[in-house]
């Protein structure tokens, strides 16, 4: 089995990130914030913004939490637009009420939507581009690959497609719609699922030698765990993602490179 780990490639874009941020700092006095605006106290999401403020604290990029009520959580959003302090926005998934959600992340500036959820987002989502690059970072090839995207979400499984569908590979995207998936996905080699359906990947769906990348989190008896059945990881002719290590830790270093951009942009802008 050859692993992929992400927490093994996250300390090097995390070394490369610190230097890029000391030179905004220092070379253009522009000091990278990110503004997390939360509304739901659910543990898992405390955890997930615990880490991002871990992460920023590590590269010095400064990291805010708002925590508006639902009532004040467009109003929260419209104030981060405007203060020319804060380069990065996201909207910290899900929220307590859940129909604010579309308008929510639509609200963001486009300039500001490190999270890439927006109707007119410019910057490519965090958890894809963690997933592109954990892949490319162990030369795994997709060129000419059949690749099976499992889950069509906001967050990873649509934006996921369109990365590399754009980038010209072969993919095809299941979903609780489509018809004997499990079958279908043994002529897949590469599958990257985002479901949150706790062991949905079986290995009788799992071609010999194929590419498994686990990008799902949800919680069951207090902790984390991804789609993939434990009886998966007994075998020794997979490429595949971790337990625990595998596409989170590039998901919030890409996350942070989002913002860097974004803080990178308003230099660029103001000196044109």
């Amino acid at each position: 089995m050859k692993v992929l780990s992400g927490l093994e490639l996250a300390e090097f874009v995390k070394e490369r990130q610190l230097r890029q941020v000391r030179a905004l700092r220092q070379a253009d006095h522009i000091a990278p914030k990110l503004a997390i605006v939360k509304t739901s106290n659910d543990p898992v999401i405390a955890t997930y913004v615990r880490m991002k403020k871990r992460y920023g604290d590590d590269i010095a990029v400064d990291v805010v939490l708002c925590e508006p009520k639902n009532e004040e959580l467009l109003a929260t959003i419209r104030q981060l637009n405007d203060d020319e302090s804060v380069h990065g926005i996201i909207v910290q998934l899900p929220l307590a009420d859940e129909s604010q959600t579309q308008e929510a992340i639509d609200l963001v500036l486009p300039a500001k939507d490190v999270d890439g959820l927006g109707e007119n987002a410019t910057l490519v989502p965090a958890t894809p581009m963690a997933i592109d690059w954990l892949l490319a970072g162990y030369n795994v090839p997709l060129k000419d690959k059949h690749i099976a995207i499992v889950g069509n979400g906001r967050l990873v499984g649509a934006p996921l497609a369109r990365l590399w569908t754009n980038a010209g590979h072969a993919v095809t995207v299941y979903d609780a719609s489509t018809d004997d998936m499990l079958t279908k996905l043994t002529t897949a080699d590469v599958i990257v699922s985002a479901t949150g359906v706790p062991g949905l990947i079986v290995s009788q769906s799992i071609k010999h030698g194929a590419v498994v990348v686990d990008a799902a989190t949800s919680a069951e008896h207090g902790r984390i765990i991804g789609d993939v059945a434990e009886e998966v990881r007994m075998r020794d002719d997979l490429t595949i993602t971790p337990e625990k290590g595998g596409v989170g830790p590039l998901t919030v270093a890409a996350l942070f490179d989002n913002v860097i951009r974004a803080a990178r942009s308003r230099v660029d802008s103001t000196t044109d």
